[in-house]
């Protein structure tokens, strides 16, 4: 079975051993997903599984059989950025660009999550099918994907004006 990524069917490799990050970036040359701590704690290496976010150095990509990976540069449509993209550089949303693609595609993830009102460690109301994405719920939400550089006041108006102000 192949694992779509990017909208193109994939061979899962035959080594189970291969991490979903090695996939991408040594065997498919997609290096836009950045190999950071390979431990799981820094966000660099995060990209999207079926509309989720995932750490990919912690994924054996074989797990992934039959699911939709979509990584930094299957964002954009018909070569555009995603609006997140483009919000990013409008507010200077990185420095050295690093951790730019795990933090993109974790910020995606995180408001599909709040959408679908999956709760966080400082959701309030944890009946509410929907959840506001405050500047607490939003930092809190986003603390898996560390920034070196401290960019971090630019990345979070980036999101906000793309999911909070845009009424995502």
């Amino acid at each position: 079975m192949a694992i779509r990524i990017n909208g193109t069917d994939v061979q899962a490799p035959s080594d189970p051993r291969v991490s979903l990050l090695d996939l991408l970036r040594e065997e498919l040359h997609l290096t836009g997903t950045k190999k950071g701590c390979n431990q799981g704690a820094c966000g660099a290496c995060t990209v999207l599984v079926d509309g989720e976010r995932v750490v990919s150095c912690l994924a054996l990509a074989v797990q992934y059989e039959g699911c939709e990976i979509t990584t930094i540069e299957g964002l954009g449509e018909n070569g555009a950025l995603h609006p997140l993209q483009e919000a990013f550089v409008e507010h200077d949303g990185f420095q050295c660009g690093y951790c730019t693609p795990g933090q993109i595609c974790s910020a995606i993830g995180m408001a599909g999550e709040t959408k679908r009102g999956v709760p966080s460690h400082v959701t309030e109301d944890l009946s509410a099918e929907t959840i506001t994405l405050t500047h607490d719920e939003l930092r809190e939400r986003m603390s898996g994907n560390l920034c070196r550089c401290g960019a971090y006041n630019g990345i979070v108006a980036a999101i906000t004006e793309t999911f909070v102000e845009a009424g995502e």
